[in-house]
């Protein structure tokens, strides 16, 4: 079958190529790829791995082998999944514990933007417990996940304040369903219950300034690159019990992330979750693809479809 690998002598050094057939195995299905997605955490890694890694993470399509221990869904069953890797090939092994069926409303395209993206917003507004009436702030709120968040604590009945990084992405985040959105997070904004960052840097250090008493800034990401420096003196304005904490998607449970992949499968198919998608491409266009979200030419997700 046809696939990517890294290759540090290949154009970009990613190339497409003849690769090893995934087999079924117990506790593994094989899915046929439609589409996948391209994660912005996955860009470092491609350097990382340079010499033969298969990369690959968001994908959907449609099962064609069973696991061997009979779990999961059928042959023949379209199904979002998160793989290993090796996701951006013709067919790719799964854990079916990672597997969703898809309803039929959703295409392909959609339920690839899902799984990581979507299951790093999902948990992360999980771990402010109920939102129903409390004031959230979701940095970053143009990007994958940052849209999903903003979709996902309306639905739950928050109060949503999102940043973006210039005036240009207001409106559409605005759509998604914010209360306001912000380009800086000002001595105005706020005070915030809970705080959602993927940004780091100055952003997660003025998310932090502008908790409520009590209030929790939950960090997953670094999309600008920048470290930041904090002192428990940051959280004066939080006394009593402000709190920072860190969030990996891998550390959360992954025996239940096909359970989640349904659940945010079936928003989607009821229309009260829109992935936001900035790029869908053929699959030989992978690399080009890879460009423009390394580049930043395009926000929301990149994907790649077969067929």
């Amino acid at each position: 079958m046809l696939g990517y690998i890294t290759d540090p002598d290949a154009p970009g050094g990613l190339d497409r190529r003849d690769l090893p057939e995934p087999e079924a195995t117990p506790h593994h299905a094989v899915i046929e790829v439609r589409a996948y997605a391209v994660n912005r955490g996955e860009l470092p890694l491609l350097s990382q791995r340079a010499d033969g890694w298969t990369p690959g993470q968001d994908v959907a399509g449609v099962v064609v082998a069973a696991a061997a221990d009979g779990t999961g869904p059928a042959a023949g069953t379209r199904v979002v999944g998160l793989a290993d890797q090796g996701g951006w090939s013709e067919r790719v092994a799964v854990p079916t514990h990672r597997i969703a069926p898809l309803p039929d409303a959703v295409t392909f395209p959609r339920a690839a933007a899902l799984p990581v993206a979507g299951l790093t917003a999902l948990r992360t507004l999980r771990t402010a417990g109920p939102l129903l009436g409390r004031r959230v702030l979701v940095t970053g709120a143009s990007g994958g996940v940052g849209s999903f968040a903003v979709q996902l604590a309306r639905a739950a009945g928050a109060i949503i304040t999102a940043h973006v990084s210039g005036p240009s992405r207001v409106e559409q985040v605005l759509q998604l369903g914010a209360d306001a959105v912000v380009t800086e997070i000002g001595e105005d904004s706020g005070p915030f219950d809970f705080a959602l960052d993927g940004v780091g840097g100055s952003v997660l250090i003025d998310a932090v300034h502008r908790l409520a008493t009590g209030g929790l800034v939950t960090a997953y990401g670094l999309a600008s690159g920048e470290r930041s420096e904090i002192a428990f003196f940051d959280f004066r304005g939080a006394a009593p019990g402000g709190r920072l904490q860190g969030f990996f998607i891998y550390s959360t449970g992954e025996e239940t992330f096909g359970e989640d992949l349904g659940i945010l499968a079936g928003l989607v198919a009821d229309g009260r979750l829109s992935p936001h998608i900035g790029v869908v491409r053929d699959w030989s266009e992978t690399l080009e693809a890879v460009d423009a979200l390394r580049s930043r030419q395009t926000t929301g997700k990149v994907v790649l479809t077969r067929g």
